[in-house]
């Protein structure tokens, strides 16, 4: 049997065209293979013949006719994706589509497929494809045994390594534990458990796979089972790896785990800071962040020597047209070393979208915009112009080069200054570089000099080092602040991985 997989183009169309910051989310792209459909390869048979297409970082060969053809589908790609899919059908191709925007539009997808999964699908690829060899596949699959027990190894030879930034990227475990009103996890894992993880001793054999010494987990929260991963650390202290991956911050202020992540090798990590209100987290059911101590959240991942990615949304409806520069000058005082901007996003099937859609605040159903850097509802207190240029101005604002090298004078140290200059500089200032590797295709070439980046950044142990702490900013009830984007999986069809933007 001859199967194709396929990623297509995550902005393509008007959504490209008129993105602000396309230059940089293309480097985004560039980071991790799409790793879920790697991994529904393994469920394959020896003697079939698989490929596996990324359009984000290579050219799509559509001349070709396989028996089968599994498309993973994000919002923003949509439209791509039912194109791509409407190509194949019309040669004959058999086309399954999946992913958590398949989840969330079932009766849009099923127009595009001949079969559509629903929700992650270690249970139902499988089944699928006795069905498909048998000539009787179903219309439609829905998820309804949520475990990783039987996962077999990723089909790591279909990924170009030479083309990726972290091709050494993996996940461990599926979801989050939290459901937050924003985030397209709780819609994707309805029905279910919305958080299971593999077994240690699964994840370890993984890595031993892996070749040199970075790994990226693409987890939505790598500390979401504080025992799995106390054991996942503990076992990684001894092997010599550094990693980065994404956690809440309820993690970050989990001294003692911390501590053993920073022992075992992590040396980024990405924070969903979400909102400088309070008010805004209890809008979207985000509980844990409204008594949370953003400041010493970093503080404590500062002290192990791990750089913090924070991640904020804007535009949320308490805030005005003063949001972007308080949280720009909130995490540059704070020292963060990266972060990204997203402007809020009703995504299909959450329940700000079913909010927003009830009282018609929602201006397009353009599925192309809906990439968090287009505004796509009515802002409750600015105007859809402002909140875009707001947008805009926050990423121009945190990554100037005076409010890097602000930032990198912070830290203690000149090996660190040094060092958080480049990485930040790296993200934030060589967009035209990072193009000219992606069209390339040599984006890998930089992998080593991202290792020995991150390298340098041991950790300090227990006792605090020098932290930068801003000054003059209230925090939220409990001392908690900061801000960041609703949360979205990177689904593979059906299987679901990250794809939180992350430098």
């Amino acid at each position: 049997m001859k199967v194709k997989l396929i990623l297509p183009e995550l902005e393509r169309g008007a959504g490209a065209s008129s993105c602000p910051t396309r230059s940089r989310r293309r480097v985004k792209y560039s980071l991790w293979p799409p790793l879920g459909l790697a991994t529904l390869a393994g469920y394959l048979r020896d003697d079939d013949e698989v490929s596996l297409q990324d359009e984000n970082v290579e050219t799509l060969d559509l001349d070709d006719e396989p028996d089968l053809v599994g498309i993973q589908v994000y919002v923003s790609c949509a439209n791509r994706a039912y194109e791509i899919a409407d190509h194949y059908r019309r040669r004959g191709v058999h086309v399954a589509l999946g992913g958590v925007h398949t989840t969330s539009m079932p009766a849009e997808a099923i127009r595009h497929a001949d079969t559509i999964f629903l929700g992650p699908g270690e249970d139902t690829w499988p089944i699928f494809l006795e069905h498909f060899r048998a000539g009787r596949p179903l219309r439609a699959y829905r998820s309804t045994n949520r475990t990783l027990a039987d996962q077999p190894p990723v089909r790591r030879d279909l990924i170009k390594r030479h083309i990726y930034l972290a091709p050494n990227s993996l996940v461990v475990s599926r979801g989050c534990p939290h459901a937050c009103d924003f985030c397209s996890n709780s819609a994707f894992f309805r029905g279910g458990k919305s958080f299971y993880t593999q077994t240690v001793d699964q994840a370890l054999a993984e890595i031993e796979r892996l070749p040199g010494n970075h790994l990226y987990f693409l987890d939505d929260h790598i500390f979401g089972n504080r025992q799995f991963a106390g054991a996942l650390c503990d076992a990684l202290a001894g092997m010599g790896k550094i990693w980065q991956s994404a956690g809440t911050v309820e993690s970050a202020l989990d001294r003692e785990m911390i501590g053993r992540a920073a022992k075992s090798g992590l040396r980024t990590l990405l924070v969903g800071f979400e909102s400088l209100s309070a008010d805004n987290m209890r809008d979207q059911q985000k509980m844990q962040n409204v008594r949370a101590n953003y400041n010493e959240a970093i503080r404590v991942l500062h002290d192990h020597g791990i750089m913090v990615n924070g991640s904020f949304v804007v535009g949320l409806d308490h805030d005005d047209e003063s949001v972007f520069d308080r949280t720009v000058e909130w995490a540059i005082s704070q020292g963060m070393e990266t972060a990204t901007f997203h402007i809020l996003t009703p995504y299909p099937g959450t329940a700000l979208h079913q909010r927003m859609s009830e009282a018609g605040r929602i201006t397009t159903a353009n599925w192309d915009l809906y990439d968090t850097c287009h505004v796509v509802f009515e802002p409750a207190r600015m105007s859809a112009d402002a909140l875009l240029e707001g947008y805009r101005r926050a990423y121009r604002s945190f990554y100037g080069w005076g409010s890097i090298l602000r930032n990198a004078w912070a830290r203690p140290g000149v090996r660190e200054k040094l060092r958080h200059a480049a990485y930040a500089g790296g993200w934030g200032r060589f967009e035209a570089l990072w193009h000219m590797a992606i069209q390339a295709g040599q984006v890998g070439r930089f992998a080593p000099l991202l290792e020995a980046t991150l390298a340098g950044f041991g950790a300090h142990g227990p006792e605090r080092s020098e932290t930068f702490v801003g000054q003059g900013f209230p925090a939220l009830p409990g001392g908690g602040r900061g801000h960041a984007r609703p949360t979205t999986t990177r689904p593979a069809l059906p299987s679901p991985q990250p794809v939180a933007p992350r430098p």
